[in-house]
């Protein structure tokens, strides 16, 4: 016992101390059950391809009818879609995997501000969680590619997160793309001018763990070439 809890236990009566003795240690399983309960899930949908975003993007922002011709043809192609279940990018992603009579997987996190989950989530995939980093495991382990479209600090937080994963081979590589040249252009400019040449803080060959893209082509493309050389297979 270190000093700061024996200060905050002489402040405290016993049944005080023992409850917040034992409320980390009974949370280690909250956080397995919401492991089991995604691994449960995941282990059954088959390939499916991850799609990122803000969850602010409007229905009449041309990104989330990019995000939603993605998706579709994702599924027509026999990927299923994994997003976060909110709204936004999300949704359009959800929304084109169910046009294109896909699985429609969403992996919603409670907020207490944004978000519930939307509509176009097959019902049997939706899962939700408190803890963001259960969550993200189970977007690299059963995603066989990446589509990041403009978002914010979190769509940034998960792309940065596989890259790391990849660079530091903790996982497999897959396709990581980045959809939106003007979107994506100032920081895949910065890395290149900043952390490569400047400060060399990265390798050249980073530079090849993603790619950015303009349509659903492209994105698709990038997918189907990849896997015409390497097994679909959970990541790790």
């Amino acid at each position: 016992m270190n000093k700061e809890e024996k200060k905050l236990r002489r402040a405290l009566d016993s049944k005080s101390w023992n409850e917040i003795k034992t409320k980390d240690s009974w949370q280690i399983f909250k956080i397995m059950s919401e492991f089991v309960d995604g691994y449960d899930t995941m282990a059954k949908i088959g390939p499916c391809v991850s799609i990122f975003g803000s969850a602010r993007t409007t229905d009449e922002n041309p990104y989330y009818q990019l995000a939603e011709e993605i998706a579709f043809k994702l599924t027509r192609n026999g990927y299923g879609v994994i997003t976060g279940g909110g709204p936004g990018i999300m949704e359009a992603a959800n929304k084109g995997a169910k046009k294109g009579e896909g699985k429609s997987v969403g992996l919603n996190i409670v907020l207490p501000f944004e978000q519930s989950a939307n509509p176009y989530i097959d019902n049997d995939k939706l899962i939700n969680f408190d803890y963001f980093f259960v969550r993200k495991v189970m977007f690299v382990k059963y995603a066989q590619g990446f589509i990041v479209l403009p978002g914010g600090v979190g769509t940034l937080d998960e792309l940065f997160e596989a890259i790391t994963l990849i660079q530091t081979k903790k996982i497999g590589k897959f396709p990581i793309i980045l959809v939106g040249k003007s979107f994506w252009g100032g920081l895949i400019e910065w890395i290149k001018e900043i952390m490569l040449k400047k400060e060399n803080n990265i390798s050249p060959e980073d530079l090849n763990l993603f790619s950015v893209v303009d349509t659903a082509e492209e994105a698709l493309e990038i997918i189907n070439e990849f896997y015409t050389k390497y097994g679909l297979k959970p990541n790790f």
